[in-house]
């Protein structure tokens, strides 16, 4: 079975509480992707709250694109949208469109927690209808589980902590690993900031070998943002660091 690393959470908390008042409405965060000195892209996260369906939502916006010279070469534009219930913490609607290279991909997902089951539409080719699978309680998304984490506690994420998850990507369901190996100082451009190390299983797979690995570090406070995410590959390290952020819920206590 296929494996792909992934930065999340397990679902500890009860459902009956809302645990993501640490998100802001209108938060903008912007990652850097570089490899060296060389800029190869940017990643965007947005969020904005409302009702989705009748119940209160956030709602999340990712973008990924490349930039410059890599642009030039091989061009990504990538969109992922998550509607997640703030009364659940869990995503009732998640969009996948990606455009990289030649490669194409565009699913959207309609979740049924009541009775863990989905329903998954390939947009990109219409002929394939939709298709009614079998799920798990809890399951999240690729944006949904990344705002789950950053809810948890100080406990839920102190230092050895272990934590595990099933996510949903494109048309398959993934088990996920990580654990929190303490609190570093990082330098950013912003100056320097406390944050949380964490690292996820390294797995074989379609995105990383079993020899590569993959860092995260998010700001040791109740916001969590993400500061840098570290790729170790065969040929050196690919990046993407904190570029930009605005509407955060909390004032980023840099050095």
């Amino acid at each position: 079975m296929k494996k792909l690393l992934s930065i999340i959470s397990i679902f500890l908390l009860s459902l009956t509480q809302a645990q993501l008042s640490n998100i802001a409405d209108g938060e903008s965060i912007t990652l850097r992707i570089h490899y060296g000195f060389l800029t190869a892209g940017n990643a965007n996260l947005t969020t904005k709250k409302g009702n989705f369906r009748g119940e209160p939502h956030l709602y999340v916006r990712g973008t990924g694109s490349t930039t410059g010279a890599v642009k030039a070469f091989f061009k990504v534009e990538d969109l992922y949208e998550s509607y997640i219930n703030l009364k659940t913490e869990l995503p009732t609607f998640y969009v996948r469109n990606v455009k990289e290279g030649s490669y194409r991909q565009h699913f959207e997902t309609n979740f049924n927690h009541s009775n863990n089951t989905l329903l998954l539409t390939d947009k990109k080719t219409p002929a394939n209808g939709t298709k009614t699978i079998k799920s798990v309680k809890g399951v999240q998304d690729m944006l949904s589980c990344f705002y789950y984490l950053r809810s948890r506690t100080p406990n839920e994420l102190r230092t050895g902590a272990v934590i595990n998850m099933n996510v949903w990507i494109d048309d398959e369901m993934f088990p996920f690993q990580l654990k929190v190996m303490g609190s570093e100082n990082l330098s950013t451009k912003f100056g320097k900031i406390n944050c949380l190390k964490i690292i996820p299983s390294v797995k074989s797979g379609r995105v990383f070998k079993e020899k590569e690995g993959v860092t995260m570090w998010v700001t040791n406070d109740a916001n969590h943002i993400p500061v840098l995410l570290k790729a170790e590959l065969a040929v050196g390290s690919l990046k993407a660091s904190l570029d930009s952020y605005k509407n955060v819920k909390y004032p980023l206590k840099f050095n």
